[in-house]
């Protein structure tokens, strides 16, 4: 098993519904936490919510390409880092015909480039028996009309994770990839484009958050959106 407790967990996508969750769960489990998200006054909020567990705050916009480098710097400088929690993205709604380049490119590097950027630089800044955890989307596995970039991208997630995990193991750093269903974190109301289709109720933050924060501990790689 993983021990949290002392633990140092960087959190991007930090302010998110469901990274900010994540956030409290892991301190919860006694973990010293770095959180990045793009809004500086939405960061510092929430590290005040979190008190002393929190060492430091990394505003960051990950789309650039020194960000995940930059970020991850940062957190080192920080504490020696036990793990990456990585719950940043955003979503976009409409048929792929009517998809312009500028959001395409978007999705691009935040829900894909950005974690590939953000692994290959965790191998250098964590130390072995280290983790990974990246959030994907039960699109990755059924992917959905309406969101076929959204699905593609959070599909190249997934086969991403797989992959560099059995690279990393060499390293002894475990790699998660996590597949929730929809989830009420709020994303779907503030797409980069697009409307959200009709959606089921989704689940609740905090139980989405306890369950990849326990499979976090119990060293699981996969969590299909079946386990949720």
């Amino acid at each position: 098993m993983t021990t949290l407790d002392g633990a140092h967990v960087l959190v991007l996508g930090a302010t998110g519904g469901l990274g900010s969750a994540i956030a409290h769960r892991l301190t919860g489990e006694g973990a010293r936490l770095t959180l990045s998200a793009r809004d500086p006054a939405r960061l510092a909020t929430l590290a005040d919510s979190l008190g002393d567990s929190v060492l430091t705050t990394v505003p960051a916009d990950l789309t650039r390409p020194d960000a995940p480098t930059a970020v991850l710097a940062r957190a080192s400088a920080a504490a020696p880092l036990d793990g990456i929690v990585n719950a940043a993205g955003v979503v976009a709604f409409g048929d792929a015909a009517d998809l312009d380049d500028d959001t395409f490119d978007e999705l691009l590097l935040l829900d894909l480039v950005a974690p590939v950027r953000l692994v290959r630089a965790a191998a250098e800044h964590l130390a072995e028996g280290g983790f990974v955890a990246q959030v994907s989307a039960v699109v990755a596995e059924r992917p959905m009309p309406g969101m076929a970039a959204y699905s593609a991208v959070k599909a190249g997630l997934t086969a991403f994770d797989a992959a560099v995990a059995t690279e990393l193991r060499r390293r002894r750093i475990r790699v998660l990839d996590a597949r929730p269903p929809h989830t009420e974190t709020g994303l779907a109301d503030r797409p980069i484009a697009g409307s959200a289709p009709r959606l089921p109720q989704g689940l609740d933050p905090a139980v989405v958050a306890a369950r990849i924060v326990q499979a976090i501990l119990d060293d699981e790689r996969d969590l299909p959106s079946t386990a949720f």
